[in-house]
C-alpha cells in the first residue's frame, strides 16, 4: 500500500471511531426521550402522533410490538409492489420506463422492505423517478428505522427492572413493556436519518452526484457513438442508502457509477457513512443500560472481527494472486479508487448489512472474495445493519454467556438476569434458522434446471456466485457476485423468500427474547458473577462468533472460494 492509501485508511477509520462515542451519546438521548441537539423538532414529532392517532405513552409488550412491526412492514411491501407494477402509467417517468414484471416487483418490494436492497435490475432502465423517490428511498428510511426499533426493544428488555411483586411465567412476559414501536420508528427517522441524510446529500452534490428530475441526456462518447446519460434525484437516495445500511444503487453499477460516486472524496464520505451509525450503536447501548463498559466491550469485539477481515482482504487484493503472477489486480475496480479503496469498501459494506459496492466483488481474488462472503455468513453482526447488527450480536452474547456459565459451573446471567432455557432456544433459533435457509436454498439452486440455467461461470466460481447470492439475501446484505443471472421467476421468488426468512427469523426471536428478559427480576452480583465487560469476555465473544460461524457455515459455504484459490495457483481459471 502506498502512503496515500495509508493516509486514506487512517482518516476513514479515525473519523468513524472518533465520532462513534459522541453519536452514541446523541442516540441514547434521542431514544430515552431526553433533551438533545435536535429537541427543537419536538413539535414535529408530537404533530406526527396527533395526525396518525398514535398514543406515544402506550407501552407495548413483545407480541404487540411484533404485531405493529409486521403490520407496518406488510403494508409497506404491498404499497411498494403496487407502485412498481404500475410505474409506467404514473408521472415522474421522463424515460418512459415500463411497469415491472410481477416477479421483479415482488423481489424488489421484499428487498427494500427487509433492508436488503438486493437488486435484480438496473435502476436507470427499470425504475422511474417516482418509484425511486416515493418507493425505494422511502423504504430506505423506514426499513432502517424498523431495525433500530427492534434493537431498542431488546435494550429495554435487558435494562427493565420490574416493579412490585414479580409475576411469573407467561403472565410476567405479557406485562413486560418494551416501549412503543411507532415512537421508536418516528424518532429514528426524524432525529437521526433525515438530518444526517440532508447533510450527506449536500456534501455529495458538492462533489458532483446528480440531483434533479431532468430527462436523460444524449451525448457523444469518446469513440464518436451516441450515449445516453441517466439523470435523476440520486444524491438524496445515495445518502440514506449508506447511512441506513441499505445499499441499493440509484444506478445499476451502484457506487461505481460516476454520477453516484464521482470522486475519491465522495468515496471517502460514503465509506464513512456506511459505518458511522452502526459503530455508534454499542456506545448508545452502554448508556441506555446504565453500564458504559458493556457498550465498550461489544464495540471492541465488533472491531476485532472487523480488523481481521480488513487485514485479510487488503492482503488478498494487494498480495498474491495466481492469475496475475503475484501482483494485485485492477480487474473490476474503478481507476479513480484503486485497489485499497475498493477492498476497504468491500469490507465495510459486508461487515454492515449495506451491500453497496464501488467495485465488482465477482472480480476479486478467490480469498479476497471469500472475506465479504464470510462477513455475511456470520450473520451481519460485525457492526451489522442499523439495529440488526446490534440485536444479532446480543444474541451471540447470550450464547457466549451460556457457554461461559457451563465452563465455570454457574448459572449464566447477564446484567443480573438469568439466561435460561427459553433464552437459549430463541438465540439458537435465530442463528440456526439463517444457516438452514442458506444451505437449503443454495443446494436447491444447484440441482434444479432453473437454478443452473443462468449460471455464467462454471466450477468453483459458479458455486461461489450461487452461495453468495443466498448468503447475501438471507443476511439482508444485498451485494452480489454478479455473474449470476437473477432477473427471472425462479431466482426472483426464491431470493425474495430468502430475504423474508433472513429478516424475520431473527426479528421475531429477538423481540421474544426482549420480552422474556424484561420479565426477569435481576439478582444482585456476587463474587462468582462472570464479568461481561473485560478483555477475557471480549475474546470469548469473538471466539464464540467465529466458532459458531465455522460450525454452521464455513465447511460448506467457503468451499467454492477455497477450491478456486488453489486451482488459480495452478493457472486454472473458471
Amino acid at each position: 500500500m502506498s502512503t496515500a492509501n495509508w493516509i486514506q485508511l487512517v482518516v476513514f477509520l479515525g473519523v468513524v471511531f472518533g465520532c462513534a462515542p459522541f453519536l452514541g451519546k446523541f442516540l441514547a438521548r434521542v431514544f430515552d426521550g431526553e433533551k438533545h441537539l435536535l429537541s427543537f423538532l419536538g413539535p414535529v414529532e408530537r404533530g406526527i402522533y396527533r395526525v396518525t392517532g398514535v398514543d406515544s405513552s402506550r407501552d407495548m409488550n413483545w407480541k404487540q410490538y411484533a404485531a405493529a412491526l409486521l403490520t407496518f412492514n406488510a403494508f409497506g411491501f404491498a404499497s411498494l409492489m403496487a407502485l412498481l407494477m404500475t410505474q409506467g402509467w404514473l408521472p415522474l417517468n421522463p424515460a418512459h420506463i415500463p411497469n415491472m414484471s410481477w416477479h421483479l416487483a415482488l423481489n424488489t418490494a421484499v428487498s427494500f422492505m427487509t433492508n436488503t436492497n438486493w437488486q435484480s435490475y438496473n435502476g436507470e432502465v427499470a425504475a422511474s423517478y417516482l418509484s425511486q423517490v416515493a418507493g425505494l428511498a422511502v423504504h430506505n428510511f423506514i426499513s432502517a428505522s424498523t431495525g433500530m426499533a427492534v434493537m431498542l426493544a431488546l435494550f429495554r428488555g435487558i435494562r427493565r427492572r420490574p416493579a412490585g411483586p414479580p409475576a411469573r411465567g407467561a403472565q410476567a412476559i405479557e406485562q413486560a413493556g418494551l416501549g412503543n414501536f411507532w415512537v421508536d420508528l418516528t424518532r429514528s427517522t426524524l432525529y437521526v436519518f433525515i438530518p444526517l441524510s440532508i447533510l450527506l446529500a449536500v456534501l455529495l452534490m458538492s462533489q458532483g452526484v446528480v440531483q434533479n428530475f431532468a430527462p436523460y441526456k444524449m451525448a457523444v462518447g469518446l469513440e464518436g457513438g451516441d450515449q445516453v446519460l441517466p439523470m435523476g434525484p440520486a444524491a438524496s437516495q445515495v445518502a440514506i442508502k449508506q447511512l441506513g445500511s441499505n445499499g441499493g444503487g440509484f444506478f445499476g453499477v451502484n457506487s461505481a457509477h460516476p454520477f453516484e460516486n464521482p470522486t475519491p472524496f465522495s468515496n471517502l464520505l460514503e465509506m464513512i457513512a456506511i459505518l458511522l451509525v452502526p459503530a455508534a450503536i454499542p456506545f448508545a447501548y452502554g448508556r441506555m443500560v446504565k453500564d458504559r463498559r458493556q457498550g465498550r466491550a461489544i464495540f471492541a469485539a465488533k472491531t476485532v472481527l472487523f480488523a481481521i477481515g480488513l487485514v485479510a482482504i487488503l492482503f488478498a487484493e494487494h498480495g498474491f494472486n495466481g492469475m496475475t503472477g503475484g501482483h494485485g489486480t485492477m480487474e473490476g475496480k474503478e481507476v479513480r479508487f484503486g485497489i485499497s479503496a475498493s477492498a476497504e469498501w468491500a469490507e465495510a459494506t459486508t461487515v454492515v448489512s449495506n451491500g453497496s459496492v464501488n467495485s465488482m466483488h465477482d472480480s476479486f481474488s478467490p480469498l479476497g472474495g471469500m472475506v465479504p462472503m464470510v462477513n455475511i455468513m456470520l450473520g451481519e453482526i460485525i457492526y451489522g445493519g442499523i439495529g440488526a447488527g446490534m440485536y444479532g450480536m446480543l444474541i451471540f452474547l447470550v450464547i457466549t454467556i451460556f457457554f461461559a456459565g457451563l465452563m465455570v459451573g454457574r448459572t449464566p446471567e447477564y446484567l443480573g438476569k438469568k439466561i435460561e432455557t427459553r433464552e437459549m432456544q430463541l438465540s439458537v433459533l435465530a442463528v440456526i434458522g439463517q444457516t438452514v435457509s442458506i444451505l437449503f436454498l443454495a443446494a436447491a439452486a444447484m440441482v434444479v434446471p432453473a437454478g443452473l440455467g443462468t449460471l455464467t461461470n462454471q466450477g468453483p466460481h459458479g458455486l461461489s456466485e450461487v452461495l453468495y447470492a443466498y448468503s447475501s439475501t438471507v443476511g439482508n446484505n444485498g451485494s452480489a457476485f454478479a455473474g449470476l443471472g437473477v432477473n427471472n421467476p425462479y431466482y426472483d421468488t426464491t431470493l425474495a423468500v430468502a430475504m423474508l426468512i433472513g429478516r424475520f427469523i431473527v426479528i421475531v426471536p429477538a423481540l421474544a427474547l426482549a420480552g422474556g428478559l424484561g420479565a426477569k427480576v435481576p439478582i444482585p452480583p456476587s463474587v462468582g458473577t462472570f464479568s461481561t465487560h473485560n478483555a477475557t469476555f471480549v475474546i470469548l465473544l469473538v471466539l464464540t462468533v467465529l466458532i459458531v460461524g465455522a460450525l454452521n457455515f464455513f465447511p460448506a459455504l467457503t468451499l467454492g472460494p477455497v477450491l478456486e484459490h488453489f486451482l488459480a495457483l495452478k493457472g486454472m481459471v473458471f
